[in-house]
């Protein structure tokens, strides 16, 4: 696996010269935040050396490296699923690579189902922790020792410096915000309502099918995490027999991303 992230990242860093120091993971119907990003060099997927290929709608697939906020930056346009068949540690290849090429701060964001009962659709979740209901953990197997220690303190997986920074650029620019846990599970199956009403129990949020495996290595490697979940739908006891499709996730989503935009510019601009 090392030799293969190390392939992957030496041939991005000869085709770009970069060495960005924010890594970015654009979920469901977010990829438009790219248009903030100063691009200098741009890949599809599938041109990239050892690279799995991303097949969801809403999920472009492409590797974008640039400006942002004036720091150099490594976006990805899509990202990788579980539910899609690929095996977590090839989910989160990407993070590894993005570690070798010299990303200190990893930014994911996600389109997500509210839990809570307080939120609304199209609020901006900052993620202040998170509970892994994969049935894997991106870890399991050899650990590279190169990248992290075997057993991963957790304690604090958000960055309570980042975290706080983003409550003040969102009350200086007025944008409605919550903080929550994220549960992320297997999919591709949206929740039962009894799912709904268990994740609840557990103490989460907000529920999606992403993020938490490639946090989970981002911080195995070192790296500093903050987290937005886009609420682009609630799952409400009184609406239990609604049911939600993608292209809803998508339109709620692209709507709320200017606001996200804005929140990830500043905090990389603060690097």
């Amino acid at each position: 696996m090392i030799e293969k992230i190390k392939e992957t990242a030496s041939f991005l860093a000869e085709k770009t010269g970069f060495n960005p120091v924010a890594g970015i993971i654009l979920g469901s119907g977010l990829g438009g935040l790219v248009n903030a990003i100063d691009i200098k060099h741009k890949f599809e997927y599938s041109e990239i050396p050892n690279f799995p290929v991303s097949t969801v709608e809403g999920h472009d697939g492409r590797l974008i490296f640039g400006f942002l906020g004036g720091k150099q930056v490594v976006a990805m346009q899509g990202r990788f699923h579980y539910y899609e068949g690929y095996p977590l540690q090839q989910v989160t290849f990407p993070v590894r690579v993005m570690k070798l090429l010299g990303v200190q701060t990893l930014f994911v964001s996600n389109a997500a189902g509210g839990l809570n009962l307080a939120f609304e659709v199209g609020d901006l979740m900052i993620i202040r922790d998170h509970i892994n209901f994969f049935p894997d953990n991106p870890l399991r197997g050899k650990n590279i020792d190169e990248l992290g220690t075997r057993f991963p303190e957790m304690s604090q997986v958000y960055s309570p410096r980042l975290m706080q920074k983003a409550k003040q650029i969102s009350i200086q620019n007025k944008i409605r915000f919550q903080t929550g846990v994220y549960i992320g599970s297997p999919g591709p199956t949206l929740e039962t309502p009894a799912e709904y009403n268990m994740f609840r129990l557990l103490g989460a949020d907000a529920t999606g099918m992403s993020t938490v495996p490639e946090v989970i290595v981002a911080r195995h490697a070192g790296m500093e995490c903050f987290g937005i979940s886009i609420i682009t739908n609630l799952a409400k006891p009184a609406d239990a027999d609604k049911p939600t499709t993608h292209e809803e996730v998508q339109n709620v989503a692209q709507v709320a991303e200017r606001n996200m935009t804005l929140i990830f510019t500043e905090l990389i601009r603060g690097l």
